[in-house]
């Protein structure tokens, strides 16, 4: 049997590149790769804005299917950027680093900052209208923890209720979880040269989750989150949508700039929970998107409440009041308040949402009206 190092260049001539035609290996898209004696393989994949983000998978497959191996571990960087410094750390004994190609150089795995500067900052494309989608609204939060993909899930679903047509966007990259909030989990067709998103409960779903292992960690730098983003924009068929969710990542961080630098967003949506340090991060993601030029439709505090099961009577388990505060200091309105309650984590975990599995319970009205709400300063501001 051949050594694994060259079986896997073999095997990789077969990975073709959708965008060129061209295979990884002659296009010499791959680089380091290493192997350890168990198995174990690791390599860097040099994946451009204009390629399709399903190549990390594609080559990782085709290794994983190598008898011997045990392991497989893609590196991804953007060929743009400018060559790394050499590496500060010699290789494992155990691993067979084979020699650079000439024209490369011995790239690192992306979450290691190169020293360094770039020759210069990626060109930010112009922001392209997407009529189709309807009105594009963001849901975000400044931190994690607060509920935010449950809002929007159960949001998306409480539009659909409501006679309209609806998809929705997972572009919390770093942790994709819609597939199991929503109970779908599979690979999406390709017609025509577009991805056939999938659908759950009357709406339309897209998500990172769909294209990439559940293990695999994306570890991805702001030039691949806005080519992956642009790609669901413009490369989904979503047909024709009146509201078009997407679930953001928490923070500050790259997902939301390029959101906002690739199309126009007609609103955003802040989810806080009453705690004051919940509040304090997401007055800066409204201030975020106000910088931005992103109008933000108001804010939904989540976990408002508890309802004593004997009584009746709301117990602010987290404190209370945070959300208007944060509405008052901003001069936005409160959309709603959501109270606690088990079965909207149940509902997640099982794929099953609480707008659509226990419509008559408090949560669900909440978030029902908060729909409406949402409806209604968009018709305010766009008619």
């Amino acid at each position: 049997m051949q050594p694994l190092m060259e079986r896997i260049t073999g095997v990789l001539t077969g990975v073709r590149n959708p965008r060129t035609g061209a295979d990884v290996m002659a296009a010499e898209q791959v680089r380091d790769i290493a192997t350890t004696v168990d198995g174990k393989v690791r390599l860097t994949l040099l994946l451009a804005p204009d390629d399709d983000a399903t190549l990390v998978r594609d080559v990782r497959q085709a290794i994983e299917a190598l008898e011997g191996v045990s392991d497989v571990r893609v590196d991804v960087r953007d060929p743009a950027q400018s060559e790394p410094t050499p590496a500060r750390r010699a290789p494992a004994p155990a691993m067979n680093q084979p020699k650079a190609p000439a024209t490369g150089g011995m790239g690192r795995a992306l979450p290691v900052m190169d020293a360094a500067p770039q020759k210069a900052p990626p060109k930010v494309p112009d922001p392209v209208l997407y009529p189709n989608l309807g009105r594009i609204i963001a849901i975000s939060s400044g931190k994690g923890g607060v509920g935010k993909s449950t809002v929007a899930v159960n949001l998306a679903i409480a539009l659909a209720k409501a006679g309209k047509r609806v998809g929705i966007m997972d572009a919390d990259i770093y942790g994709p979880n819609l597939p199991l909030m929503l109970g779908v989990d599979a690979a999406p067709a390709v017609r025509d040269e577009k991805i056939i998103p999938l659908e759950a409960y009357g709406i339309k779903v897209i998500s990172l989750g769909f294209l990439i292992e559940k293990e695999q960690p994306a570890i991805w730098r702001g030039p691949i989150v806005m080519k992956i983003i642009t790609q669901f924009l413009r490369d989904v068929a979503w047909g024709q949508l009146d509201y078009f969710l997407v679930d953001m990542p928490p923070g500050t961080g790259d997902a939301q700039l390029s959101l906002v630098q690739a199309t126009q967003v007609h609103g955003a949506v802040i989810v806080t929970t009453p705690q004051q340090v919940a509040v304090g991060d997401a007055l800066r993601g409204v201030k975020m998107f106000e910088r931005t030029a992103v109008p933000v439709l108001g804010i939904v505090e989540n976990m408002s409440y508890f309802e004593n099961p004997e009584t009746g009577k709301p117990i602010a388990l987290f404190g209370s009041g945070g959300g208007e505060r944060l509405a008052k200091e901003c001069d936005l309105p409160l959309l709603g308040q959501v109270p606690i309650d088990p079965r909207i984590q149940e509902g997640g975990d099982t794929g099953r949402p609480i707008v659509a599995a226990e419509p008559d319970s408090k949560a669900a009205k909440a978030i029902s009206a908060i729909a409406e709400r949402v409806m209604q300063r968009v018709v305010e501001r766009y008619g």
